[in-house]
């Protein structure tokens, strides 16, 4: 198959493309529901889990709240991808004038409009309904969940160039996500880790989606701690981009 060779990144087929994802989304609602929903049930079902120790659930709810979208979007994101792949899909939108920056763009442009509402959704319904205590402002925890669900959204893309099937992506999750759940700080705090495990937690970036979401919990100013966590985890989502757009493949082998 003859291709053309893309032009520079150009905005104009990058939101060509997101709106083209929209636009199937639109047409899935089990996989709206996964992304929009999920995540809220999750929270509605911790919060009652702990009924009678409020406390615990302020306590984990904070963090939960920025790994349930990354879940999520990682899962949603990789299967998605992948799938337009294996269909040809892929295949035939690369053989036309579109690089593949502005391929990987336009999907994350898409999943981070639909992370946005899920983030809102998820952040609204802990403060607001749930009652989840925070010491911060609840803006922030929405920019920290935000942040996370288009980490989850890069690291899915960047996944799917190595599965060769939709099981296949969905078997990522325990050697991605897994080990960073077990080593954030969730359930224990990682000074008291084992100090190879501490360092290995240093470079995951849902430690520092932890630690941010911990420095809302505790701190009513913005503090400079919280600033680099923000900061971290943004610089990891957009390094995941640029892997993602040096590795994705035309078609699965």
């Amino acid at each position: 198959m003859s291709t053309t060779t893309p032009a520079a990144f150009s905005s104009a087929r990058t939101t060509a493309t997101a709106a083209r994802v929209l636009r199937q989304l639109r047409h899935d609602p089990r996989t709206i529901a996964l992304m929009l929903l999920v995540p809220c049930l999750m929270l509605v079902l911790l919060r009652y889990v702990f009924d009678a120790s409020p406390r615990t659930f302020d306590n984990i709810g904070a963090s939960l709240l920025g790994i349930f979208p990354l879940i999520t979007m990682f899962l949603v994101t990789s299967i998605a991808t992948l799938r337009e792949r294996t269909s040809g899909t892929l295949e035939r939108l690369l053989a036309m004038p579109l690089g593949k920056a502005d391929l990987i763009a336009g999907y994350a442009l898409a999943f981070g409009a639909v992370a946005v509402v899920q983030s809102a959704l998820a952040t609204g319904l802990a403060v607001w309904l749930l009652g989840l205590d925070v010491t911060g402002s609840p803006w922030l925890l929405l920019l920290v969940a935000l942040l996370d669900a288009l980490l989850g959204t890069a690291l899915g893309l960047f996944v799917s160039a190595f599965a060769a099937s939709e099981f296949q992506a969905v078997q990522f999750m325990p050697a991605v996500i897994f080990p960073q759940l077990l080593l954030c700080g969730l359930f224990t705090p990682r000074a008291d880790m084992h100090p190879l495990l501490e360092a290995v937690s240093d470079v995951l970036p849902m430690s520092y989606a932890v630690d941010g979401m911990n420095e809302v919990l505790h701190h009513t100013e913005l503090t400079s701690p919280f600033v680099r966590d923000v900061v971290i985890v943004a610089g990891c989502a957009l390094l995941v981009l640029a892997l993602g757009a040096a590795t994705l493949r035309r078609r699965t082998d």
